[in-house]
């Protein structure tokens, strides 16, 4: 079939390297003097804050090379760290990259490295910060894109655990599948999980060890391990998956996952709860 050129059109030309090249130029010079422009409308009165934003972009030549930019924002009442880098990127560079959503800390998208430690852009005020904020992705992580990191593996240790429910003991089809209150409060704490994965960033044992299924996937297998609805059986199964050489007995109790968790988990706890239960199910009496 061919295509012919009407009167009035004109052919694109490839483009080449070094269109290519002017392209990339001419955008960078625009997003320069956006930001000059945004920064000169600032009133001087104002009270400004500085964010140091972590850059990387392995597609762009000139940056490949990790480096840090640095952002004046306004300074608002109640503002958080996602709110200041929504205005970097809305009003100086459009380039800007990373992830949020509800801005209500349940998506978990936002986990991000502040001034040193792991938390959510989003629940994080800028008023109880020390200034300038330094703003990184979660370390332990590849980077795909400034503060945006690859989660593949973090999920794949999620599935791991086999993160649903699960028994063998169905009610009637008019009947209702009841939790004891007791039961309910026992794990309450751990089904208030977001996978932001900023628990897996901070341990030091899922740094080292690739496989270790890391204290989000542990305490979504304790969250259903301990619920008796599923039965002594499923609980014995769920206690096979998590006491491989990679599974809770990886960790060293440092407390640091409990720490950082956003949704104040006792992550910790729940794992040292599983090693016990683990512990138990192996005895043997005669």
């Amino acid at each position: 079939m061919s295509t012919q050129v009407t009167e009035g059109e004109a052919e694109t030309e490839p483009e080449t390297e070094s269109t290519h090249q002017e392209r990339r130029m001419a955008e960078k010079r625009e997003r320069a003097d956006m930001r000059e422009r945004a920064e000169s409308d600032l009133d001087d009165t104002e009270e400004t804050v500085k964010i140091k934003v972590f850059r990387y972009d392995p597609e762009v030549e000139g940056k490949k090379d990790p480096r840090f930019d640095t952002f004046r924002v306004p300074f608002t009442k109640g503002m958080t760290v996602l709110d200041a880098l929504i205005y970097a990127r809305d009003h100086f560079d459009s380039s800007l990259t990373f992830r949020h959503s509800c801005r209500q800390a349940i998506c978990g998208s936002d986990a991000l490295f502040i001034n040193g430690s792991q938390r959510l852009g989003c629940k994080t005020q800028m008023s109880e910060l020390e200034w300038p904020v330094r703003i990184e992705p979660l370390p332990h992580a590849e980077v795909v894109k400034d503060l945006v990191v690859d989660m593949e593996h973090f999920y794949d240790q999620m599935e791991a655990v086999e993160p649903y429910f699960q028994t063998n003991d169905l009610p009637a089809a008019d009947e209702e599948q009841r939790q004891s209150r007791e039961n309910r409060e026992k794990v309450k704490m751990s089904t208030r999980c977001i996978w932001c994965s900023a628990c897996m960033s901070s341990c030091n044992i899922a740094a080292g060890d690739n496989e270790y299924l890391g204290p989000a996937a542990i305490n979504k297998a304790y969250r259903f391990a301990m619920d008796k609805r599923e039965g002594e059986d499923m609980k014995e199964h769920r206690l096979n998956i998590i006491e491989q050489e990679h599974g809770v007995w990886r960790c060293q109790t440092q407390f640091s996952c409990t720490e950082v968790c956003p949704k104040d988990i006792p992550l910790t706890e729940h794992i040292q709860e599983l090693k016990r239960e683990a512990v138990k199910s192996n005895l043997k009496f005669w």
